[in-house]
């Protein structure tokens, strides 16, 4: 079946179903905050809003043990020290359930950067089924439509759910979200596609975000000074972020035993390029916010052929310094003439 459908009264038995058969990750309300998390049952799912930050943590954990390692001594040759590892075991199959479209095609984004280089990323990308909740509305700083998204964008999505008056329409993507739903007792969904259509449609971000920077206006030290100047170097943007990358790795290690443990790091923390010698070549916070936006709207799309930014609005609706980036890429467009850092 390609097309699906849950009346509103079966959501909650569809939900505790599909968390019986795998681990289930989705938004849910914790007091002022609403942040994915695996769901118990009975949890409910908040499906009026999108989460504070993206469902990345699922595939890309913001910290995890590579793997431990134990040294031993050679007890044939004591002045030498063997050292054993112990790598994760497999995991399990999970669901992201109600994530946004631009969550979904963060996932793309991050794809280039890990799916072929890292076995962590690429194991859990390929047990985990990506079932998105379509935007009915716009929400505050949102511009998806103008990095070619859209509240309805099915890139990245096995499956795709929109919010109906009494239900919910389900469109079947790809083979792991048929696998996902096979036994969900849905109906058939063709006669709300129309419905369907109308509430997709009426959610389009008409926010008019330009997000064709030219680098030569980038290039202005002034400009970045000025709109850095109330930026608190907190990395809020990127720990929010469905795109952002940047990771450290350290050893944590006792006498005989340690582990390897991979964390999000931000390239907004001033020590994120400081050198052991002690220069640091992005000391200012302005080199930073101008590295941060580069990559997403010059250097990504240079390679890639587009932004690094899914247009998801986190980094403004929760910057606590209110840094809206979508207004800095838009000066960087040439599309106006002034620039207010206020």
């Amino acid at each position: 079946m390609k097309e699906g459908y849950i009346k509103r009264a079966a959501w909650a038995p569809f939900v505790e179903s599909l968390a019986r058969r795998c681990q289930v990750y989705a938004p849910c309300e914790e007091g002022e905050t609403v942040r994915f998390r695996q769901i118990r049952e009975g949890d409910p799912v908040c499906l009026d809003h999108p989460a504070h930050g993206a469902p990345k943590g699922v595939i890309f954990p913001q910290s995890e043990t590579l793997f431990t390692f134990t040294f031993s001594k050679d007890p044939d040759e004591p002045q030498k020290t063997r050292v054993s590892l112990d790598a994760e075991p497999a995991r399990s199959h999970a669901v992201i359930l109600a994530g946004r479209p631009c969550d979904a095609r963060g996932f793309t984004i991050l794809d280039r950067v890990f799916l072929e280089a890292d076995p962590y990323y690429r194991e859990r990308r390929e047990r985990t089924t990506i079932i998105t909740l379509a935007c009915n509305r716009c929400f505050s700083g949102c511009f998806c439509a103008s990095v070619g998204g859209g509240p309805a964008d099915k890139t990245g999505s096995d499956a795709l759910v929109t919010e109906l008056e009494h239900g919910y329409y389900i469109e079947v993507l790809t083979e792991k979200g048929a696998d996902k739903l096979a036994d969900s007792g849905m109906e058939d969904g063709a006669a709300y596609r129309d419905e369907a259509k109308k509430r997709q449609d009426g959610a389009i971000n008409g926010a008019g975000v330009y997000t064709k920077v030219r680098p030569e206006l980038s290039a202005s030290d002034e400009f970045w000074q000025e709109t850095a100047e109330k930026c608190l170097s907190c990395g809020a943007c990127t720990y929010l972020c469905p795109t952002c990358q940047c990771f450290n790795i350290t050893d944590e290690q006792g006498i005989t035993t340690g582990e390897r443990i991979r964390s999000w790091d931000s390239c907004m923390f001033s020590h994120f390029t400081l050198e052991a010698s002690g220069h640091n070549p992005r000391s200012r916070k302005s080199q930073r916010l101008k590295n941060r936006v580069e990559h997403k709207f010059i250097w990504y799309p240079e390679v890639h052929g587009e932004p690094a930014c899914t247009g998801c609005g986190r980094c403004i609706r929760h910057c606590p310094a209110s840094v809206d980036i979508s207004r800095i890429v838009t000066l960087l467009s040439g599309r106006e003439e002034t620039h207010d850092a206020a």
